[in-house]
This record gives structure tokens, sequence and C-alpha cells, in this order.
């Protein structure tokens, strides 16, 4: 079956019709307040959104007949959110570049999706997208589980990549062939060498496919030359500390210029460095988060036996990265003082950064390093969508959108920890409360509880890479 995509992120034709495996509904949402997240964001008091057949289709007047209404009396209603970094776990292997050797892993897709379900993350962006992910993300358009839209990039490097180019002809026919695979956006990486990493970003370009990624290590010294035509978006804050001479205010803003006299966004990432950080000092900061349990046994395993931010850790290396940490707020501030788009993303799948939980994590992290709670959820919600090409279908609470949405208990818009306090949410007009989602969670658990330990063959192949 081919799927004619439009845009990306799994939305096609069909799934405008409605999913498989769910009756079609009408929903009403009674007495809520509207965070819009339009430019203006005008705030709609005590209203009712009635949805049908997937997408909005009123905000306010009366209550259709035969729809199931949802109190929403006291209650706020936001976009979906959107974690513009992860690497989501999916059948052969434990995460991204780490292949088995004389091993296959299965993973329960539901399991894996139920964590963006629980935190309200209803798109993600893939960066190291695999063949498997297109099943992974179908699963999803066909209904047969409850998940988000998935946007998939493929991933280009000299070396240790899915897809390795070391000239520019290589570089290019390895676009060529992502885009022909069905992937809709490039990711570069650390390895490129500056001419392979300027033919992939101008030839991404002449396919219509939006460029993300890391700053290759060869551009060190030389960062400027990095900032060319049609790189679009810097996938990490650690990007431009990488290349700084120093952690200072002064070095902060010379970077975050090259950005924004590029026409390049920014995805902060807060919340990588400050959870390596963590994990360098104790593994007790990855033990004891309490989305631990929600966590696959292998990657729990993995995170603990094999965790390379603590592997070898000593004193020098925990003061460089509360360096980073500090430097990177820093960033956000020049960053928001020039101008330069952010969107909110996570590396969720990296050693200590939980799926969908990570997102709540970053939303706090960006609101402590200067942007306001309005700034940081449109990172999560409107801007995301722009840059992803289908803000004409998500990031907005309006009429005619796709009704990929979350029901807060208390206003985000007072404090950005009330994103954690979720009553309920729409996953492309599937409607999931707090009660299912607890319910869900806690079997998840138990099931991960009772696995661990049973994957020991597996788990001995992965450390043979």
């Amino acid at each position: 079956m081919v799927l004619v995509l439009l845009s990306g992120c799994g939305i096609t034709k069909n799934t405008a019709q409605g999913q498989n495996n769910q009756e079609k509904k009408t929903f009403a949402l009674y007495n809520v307040n509207v965070i819009p997240m339009t430019v203006g964001n005008e705030v709609i008091e005590n209203t009712t959104v009635v949805i049908v057949d997937n997408k909005i289709s009123a905000i306010g007047g009366k209550i259709p007949n035969d729809v199931m209404i949802i109190d929403g009396e006291g209650k706020w209603l936001i976009p979906g959110l959107i974690d513009m970094h992860v690497h989501n776990l999916v059948d052969g292997s434990p995460g991204n570049n780490y292949p088995t050797k004389g091993a296959s892993i299965f993973f329960d897709n539901q399991d894996i999706m139920l964590l963006y379900v629980a935190n309200g993350v209803t798109t993600t962006f893939e960066l190291s997208g695999r063949v498997e992910h297109f099943g992974q993300r179908n699963e999803i358009i066909k209904g047969d589980i409850i998940g988000p839209r998935i946007a998939l990039a493929a991933l280009i490097g000299g070396s240790n990549a899915s897809r390795v180019a070391t000239t520019p002809s290589e570089g290019r026919q390895a676009v060529r062939i992502a885009k022909g695979d069905g992937y809709e956006f490039i990711k570069v990486y650390s390895r490129l060498n500056i001419e392979t990493y300027k033919a992939i970003v101008d030839e991404a370009y002449k396919q219509e496919m939006k460029v993300v990624g890391h700053i290759p290590s060869a551009f060190e010294g030389k960062t400027e030359e990095a900032f060319v035509p049609h790189f679009s978006l810097v996938a990490h804050a650690e990007e431009f500390s990488k290349q700084a001479n120093e952690f200072t205010e002064e070095e902060a803003y010379r970077l975050a210029s090259l950005a924004k006299e590029n026409g390049s966004w920014v995805t902060p990432n807060l919340s990588n460095l400050v959870r390596i950080a963590a994990q360098a000092r104790s593994l007790d900061a990855v033990r004891d988060l309490p989305s631990f349990k929600y966590v696959h046994p292998l990657m729990q395993d993995k995170w603990i036996t094999a965790n390379q931010y603590n592997q070898g850790t000593n004193p020098k290396t925990i003061t460089y990265y509360d360096e980073l940490v500090e430097f990177h707020v820093l960033l956000v501030k020049a960053l928001k003082e020039l101008g330069v788009p952010m969107v909110a993303g996570t590396d969720a799948g990296t050693s200590g950064i939980v799926w969908g939980y990570s997102l709540h994590d970053e939303l706090n992290l960006l609101v402590d390093a200067g942007l306001t709670t309005e700034e940081t959820l449109a990172a999560a919600t409107r801007l995301a969508a722009t840059w992803l090409g289908i803000d004409d279908r998500v990031g907005t609470v309006e009429v005619g959108k796709f009704a990929d949405l979350v029901l807060l208990d208390e206003n985000p818009l007072l404090d950005i920890n009330n994103t954690r306090k979720i009553s309920g949410v729409f996953f492309n007009g599937r409607w999931v409360d707090k009660n299912q989602i607890d319910i869900m969670l806690e079997n998840l658990a138990k099931k991960n509880s009772e696995n661990i330990g049973k994957d020991d063959f597996l788990w001995s192949k992965i450390r043979e890479r």
C-alpha cells in the first residue's frame, strides 16, 4: 500500500477521513478556556470547542446533538505539543546507532508511543530515521495504535552514520536516495567534511527538503562558513558551544548572530546537557527518574550499565558539563534578543532523556533561561509546526485544524509546569482521558518490571557492537 504524504509527519489523505479501529465521533468540550497559540494568542474563555471527524469544526456556539460532551470547566485547552528532536525505539535495535549482532529486538509500538500520549506530545521529529520508522508511523496513521505524527529525517554523516558520504557527489546522491525513500528532511552529522556538507545542503534545497543537524567538526575555527544558505535548523545549542572560543556572553552573541544572519532556526535542547551533567555525577540521576519505570527494560539496562556519560567521569568532566549548561543559557538569551526563532526539542532516547516527559523538562528550562511562558509554548506548538511545514493543519487551536489537543487542569501561561497537569488529550481526534492514561502507564510499569532480566541474551549481543 502506498501512502500519499502531505508535507510529512505522517499526515496522509486517509488520515483526514478518520482512523481505522475507531468509530467516528463528534466531541464537544464545554465551558473550556482556549489558549489558541495563534500570533495574537487571545485567550477565549468559557467557550465550546466542537470536534467532528478529527477536526475542529467550531469554537463557540451551541453544542450539537448526539455528541460526546467533555466538561472543560476551569480547564485550559492548548495545541498538542511538538518535540523537534527525538530518537524513537523501533524494531531491530535499541536506539539510534546501536545495531545488534546476531539478535533482533521487537518493541511494542504502543508501549513506546504511550509516553508521548501521556505527556500530550502529538507530533515528533525523528532525527535518525530508519525504514522501520515508516512502519511505526503507518501503524499510527492506520489507527492500530495511538501515537503522535512523526516527521522523518534521514541522517547523513562522514562516518558512523546510517548514510555515509565522504565526497560532494556521494553527499548529493545520499540526499536523492533519501528523497526517493520517502524521507521529508535531511539531517547533517558531525563528521562530514566541509565540501560534502555544503553539497548536501545545496542538494537538499534542490530536492525541496529542509536541513537540520549538527555543525560538523571540520568548521572549528571558521564557524561562520557552516552557515550556508538553506541550513535551516541547528539541532543543539551544543553545536554552538563546541565551536566557542570561550564561554562568555560576548561569544554567545557572536555565535547567535551567525544563525540570525543566515536565517537559521535553533533547537536549544537545554535538557540534553542538564541530564548529561547529572548522569556524570551519579547514575542515581537516571535510576531516580519517576518516569524510569516506563522505559523499556533493555534501555533501562543500557542507561545504567553502559552509560557513556558516567563511565570514566571525573571532576574535570563534570565541571566542563556545568560550564556548557551555563553557556547554553547565555545562548538562549542571545538568540531571543536577536530574534532567532527557537523550537523545543529534547534528544529523547539519549541516556536519561525519557520520551514525552523530557519535553516538559525542556519547557521549564526554556522559561528559566528567559523565555516567557507564551514564547515557550509557541516553541513547542506553532513555531515547530511552522518549521515542519504543517502549520496549516496543526500547531494552533483554530477551526479547520486537526484535533491534536491537550486539556490541562491549570493555566500554563501562569506557570509552565502546568503543562504537566494533563486532564486528557486528543490525538488526531481520538480522546484519551487521564484515567485511561494512568491505567495504561500502570500496566506498562508492571510489564517492564516483570520483563527485567528476561532479555539478557539480547543485551549481551548489544554489548558486542
